[in-house]
């Protein structure tokens, strides 16, 4: 004889003391978005399809004439109603009690402590419990009503709780029961209505749960006809053989947020200890937020292909302009998703996937240098953060990086290319670094180098003064910046001198500087004749110890250096303008000014502005009235 709910009516529970805290704790603090209600929903619902599909194996009937799994999810603005369907295993009176009543048991108390443990750990798996993701609706629901047969049974069963309280279990009217499976009706409080909208479940849904392995529809209204909002397979579960490449694009296109076509994609299943699927893109051009100055990456973290978080460092900052997926199996999920960011799973995930990308990288360059050197100039910077961040793969990453160099022209270098064009005696690779390449090639710290062939590097990226500074060497040579400590010039010969000789300064040079040195003592540590001057008058260049001119500028410019070292004034002793100043009679007043005024040259050709503009423009004129007297 069939169950009625007038024969047998429902069983009132009153909960235990603390499932007023229990719940509280699921609504305000397990989690931190409202919309991860529907996905828990639709996560247990998918759940019980995968269930009945293995039960099913060993007994064909329970599927009777209805085998293929479905969702369906039902709206009604009038009611405030959304009502989750599934047609899987379905839960008897007994199973309800168990895997709804899982915080109303005397264990509640226990179960709460693991859930605080789980802040601090990677803890027990507790979402994927019906029980305990199903809580979270209570966030949006007044009040929840879940209809449940059990595959294979007659009877159907009513559970129905305001999550205040207490809960109540009795059957269900049949005339309005699922054939088979669980129907969850919530009912949505007023600020909760928007989940009743076609638009805004379609977007959760699409977003969260695009790619659970059944497929989703949505009855928009009563009696409309239902809307496929997903087909139940995901693309990165397929062979890379049947993806075309509209397909990838289509699916990056989606993912990202972007409009281009991505410029690698790399997407493989790892197996052995750690088992995970990995679907990543490298854009074509730069994502907007890529100098985020939070740095966070992009990529989504599925776990058995339900969405969990896009939050999660999937990959190493520097790589953070990288879009796609993880979806594995094996990751402990807590009870509060936010907290697997520790866990030793996610950390060779993290590593797996840094491994492919990066080689996946090194092979674009070695294939097909015009497509590298288009991502080299879209996420060179942000890949040399990894240098200065990432020790373990510092030489992978610096073997990777192209430059603007000297010789280059309008090409990049490689660092092994300048190792190969290095002089037979020169130990060190010698960079400038600024904020304008232009600026740059025109700087008189050059000069030196390019009357000797020898190589430089231009480094225009914030990031270049910093990991210069943290990377040691390559291939056996150390960086040294050229702005600062000696030029190390004179052990290579100029090629238009002749062997032996050696240019030496005029007893007038050597009076004016030291004349100078005097002059400038309060701006300057020293004055000193220059080797690496060619064609300018001066220059100025840091002091042996501490940091070069450019890391100066940006750690000043931060607020991190409180006070700058005096920089060193070099002096190009052949120059026609320094030997002109320097025969002029001691104590002179255009002494005085030529020294200062050199100074401040010196200040102009590096970016900077005279000390003092007022004082500058002064010693200018009298010098260029003087020179209208004579």
């Amino acid at each position: 004889m069939t169950t009625t709910a007038t024969q047998n009516p429902a069983e009132n529970h009153v909960f235990e003391a603390d499932v007023a805290r229990l719940l509280h704790m699921m609504v305000h603090s397990v989690y931190s978005d409202r919309d991860v209600f529907l996905r828990e929903l639709i996560s247990n619902a998918a759940d019980a399809c995968e269930k009945l599909r293995f039960e099913a194996i060993a007994t064909p009937t329970l599927l009777a004439d209805d085998p293929d799994s479905r969702i369906t999810l039902s709206l009604d603005e009038e009611k405030r109603q959304l009502v989750v369907e599934d047609n899987g295993i379905g839960m008897s009176r007994d199973e309800l009690i168990e895997g709804l009543g899982t915080i109303a048991r005397s264990g509640t108390r226990a179960f709460m402590e693991r859930i605080e443990a789980n802040k601090a750990g990677d803890g027990a798996q507790l979402i994927g419990q019906f029980g305990v993701g199903f809580y979270s609706c209570f966030m949006v629901a007044e009040r929840v009503d879940v209809a449940s047969r059990r595959a294979g049974a007659d009877e159907v069963w009513l559970w129905s709780s305001d999550g205040k309280g207490s809960y109540s279990v009795g059957p269900a009217d049949m005339a309005d029961a699922p054939a088979r499976g669980t129907r969850i009706t919530v009912h949505l409080m007023e600020d909760a209505k928007p989940y009743t909208s076609r638009w805004s479940v379609e977007r959760i849904v699409k977003e969260q749960s695009g790619h659970v392995p059944v497929p989703i529809t949505m009855v928009e209204k009563r009696g409309a006809e239902p809307i496929q909002l997903t087909d139940g397979t995901a693309l990165w579960t397929r062979s890379k053989n049947d993806i075309s490449t509209e397909d990838y694009t289509d699916f990056y296109r989606g993912i990202s947020g972007q409009y281009d076509e991505p410029a690698l994609t790399v997407h493989f299943k790892a197996e052995g200890r750690h088992e995970y699927t990995a679907l990543a893109f490298v854009p074509g051009s730069q994502p907007f937020d890529m100098f985020d100055p939070d740095r966070k990456g992009r990529m989504k973290l599925y776990v058995r292909r339900v969405f969990i978080t896009g939050d999660t460092e999937l990959m190493p900052r520097y790589l953070r302009f990288v879009r796609g997926l993880v979806d594995t199996q094996d990751l402990p999920l807590n009870v509060s998703r936010e907290m697997i960011q520790a866990s030793p799973v996610l950390s060779a995930i993290r590593k797996g996937i840094t491994t492919r990308i990066i080689t996946a990288i090194e092979k674009l360059a070695e294939s097909d240098q015009d497509a590298f050197i288009k991502f080299w100039e879209n996420f060179g910077p942000v890949v040399k953060e990894g240098i200065y961040e990432d020790f373990e793969r510092r030489s992978q990453l610096m073997a990777l990086s192209r430059f603007r160099t000297t010789v280059s022209n309008d090409g990049y270098r490689s660092l092994s290319d300048y190792v190969k064009n290095a002089k037979p005696d020169q130990s060190a690779i010698y960079y400038l670094a600024g904020n304008s390449l232009d600026q740059l090639k025109a700087s008189p710290q050059l000069e030196g180098f390019r009357a000797r062939g020898i190589e430089v590097l231009l480094l225009t990226d914030s990031i270049d003064s910093f990991w210069v500074m943290n990377a040691p060497e390559f291939d056996g040579k150390t960086f040294k910046s050229i702005t600062q400590r000696a030029a190390d010039l004179a052990q290579f010969a100029k090629p238009d001198v002749e062997a032996g000789m050696k240019s030496e300064t005029s007893a007038d040079v050597q009076r004016f500087i030291a004349f100078a040195r005097d002059t400038l003592a309060d701006h300057v540590s020293d004055v000193r004749a220059s080797d690496r001057l060619t064609e300018s008058a001066v220059c100025l260049v840091a002091p042996e110890e501490g940091y070069d001119r450019q890391m100066e500028k940006i750690l000043q410019s931060a607020g991190r250096l409180q006070s700058v070292a005096k920089p060193i004034l070099e002096v190009n002793f052949e120059h026609p303008l320094v030997k002109g100043i320097a025969a002029q009679e001691d104590g002179s007043l255009l002494r005085e000014d030529a020294a200062l005024l050199l100074l401040d040259q010196a200040r102009i050709l590096d970016g900077d502005k005279p000390a003092d503009p007022r004082a500058f423009a002064e010693r200018l004129t009298r010098v260029f009235q003087r020179a209208l007297e004579s």
